[in-house]
């Protein structure tokens, strides 16, 4: 069992640091080509913005074929879109590439999520399954834009040059391929029976049970604090007269520290109740928000910037534990799907929004209004606690 888990955690790597890798690279193309700061964002939204749109249809597809066909037409998706980029390192192309591999990875990881979901006997086993899988983004996010760089500054014989690019995207293309060998020899779960007179609807459906309706609004709250102390950490790092290098510290130190906790998560999940962390995560951001706008200088940000990587970071294992309580096993793709729709479609438009209101009121306030959000919101875990979640047996 432990060896599937890992087997399946280095395929989500693969995929998704080819997708991080390409989402560092392409920008940085784009501009040395002359487009312009807009053109760059449009090219970024393009990651996001598929995983909107093709989130539902994916989950549904987990459902009805299991694992190995969806990773299957991730590994094509993901090649496919970095060997374009490879081949015609040009800004259309890139368009294409960064739609093509931001569906590979959010489709390969609601297959993912729902074999190792499936794959759980107990709720211990579950939030264990979950840790493991949990560091793969975190993993990726290093290792693919590391990898990326180096190649771009190196491989080409002189730093930022178009044969730079073009190697690293060929790299990049090589690494879903390595998902598909990783996956073979894992046994494909049996797809389970939907109950006599059980709901096969679209997945909207799901929305009528108020335990998933407050498990997608808790997911929501969370994730915006994640966006928002990306987006708003380097304007109030400026605003304090800090440089790029303290300031990429200090979101380097809030990465770092989701990291480590999601490694520690697998060895305490025994001793963890999924609505208790839940909420004293959102309260401990909720306080946290309230308080880093009153931080003077760099070592007071990097210690909210590190416990908020704490919190935040051990949140997600939990979350998606939860989800496979509450959604039947016919129907887990779908929620998953749900989830991820919801998550990626706030990672579009939230900045905006945030742009506009950072602007209008300034980013002090906006932390505020964000940290009082996500502290009414964490009546939401205790409630879902207090409802004492099934597991759905297997």
């Amino acid at each position: 069992m432990m060896l599937s888990v890992l087997r399946l955690v280095a395929a989500q790597i693969t995929i998704h640091a080819c997708m991080t890798g390409l989402r560092m690279a392409t920008p940085l193309l784009a501009l040395s080509q002359g487009y312009s700061a807009a053109a760059v964002g449009v090219l970024l939204a393009l990651f996001a913005l598929t995983q909107v749109f093709l989130s539902l249809p994916a989950g549904r597809f987990a459902d009805k074929h299991g694992l190995k066909r969806p990773l299957a037409i991730s590994v094509v998706a993901a090649c496919t879109g970095a060997s374009l980029a490879a081949i015609w390192p040009i800004y259309p192309v890139l368009c294409v590439a960064a739609m093509s591999c931001g569906a590979a990875a959010g489709t390969a990881l609601i297959a993912l999520q729902r074999h190792v979901g499936r794959s759980a006997q107990n709720k211990v086993q579950l939030r264990k399954m979950f840790s493991w899988l949990s560091i793969g983004p975190a993993a990726s996010n290093f290792i693919g834009p590391l990898v990326a760089g180096l190649l771009i500054d190196h491989a080409g014989g002189q730093a930022g040059s178009e044969l730079g690019f073009r190697i690293a995207f060929g790299v990049l293309a090589t690494w879903p391929l390595l998902a598909w060998l990783l996956v073979r020899g894992v046994a494909e779960l049996p797809n389970p029976t939907p109950p006599e007179g059980a709901k096969t609807g679209p997945a909207w459906d799901l929305l009528q049970n108020q335990g998933f309706r407050r498990l997608l609004l808790t997911n929501w709250a969370l994730s915006s604090c994640w966006d928002v102390h990306t987006f708003v950490v380097p304007i109030l790092g400026h605003e304090r007269g800090l440089s790029a290098s303290v300031i990429g510290m200090i979101l380097g130190g809030f990465a770092i520290a989701a990291t480590v906790v999601r490694v520690l998560m697998p060895l305490l999940a025994e001793y963890l109740r999924e609505w208790q962390l839940v909420l004293i995560s959102m309260v401990a951001t909720c306080t946290l928000f309230t308080l880093y706008p009153l931080m003077p200088g760099a070592w007071s940000m990097g210690a909210c910037s590190i416990l908020l990587g704490v919190f935040l970071g051990s949140v997600q294992p939990m979350m998606m534990s939860m989800l496979h309580q509450l959604t039947p096993e016919h129907r887990q793709g779908q929620a998953l799907g749900l989830r991820m729709m919801t998550i990626n479609g706030s990672s579009v438009l939230m900045p905006m929004l945030f742009g506009t209101l950072g602007t209008v009121l300034g980013v002090s306030v906006l932390f505020w209004m964000v940290g009082a959000g996500v502290g009414a919101a964490s009546r939401l875990p205790w409630l879902m606690g207090r409802e004492n979640l099934p597991l759905h047996e297997h």
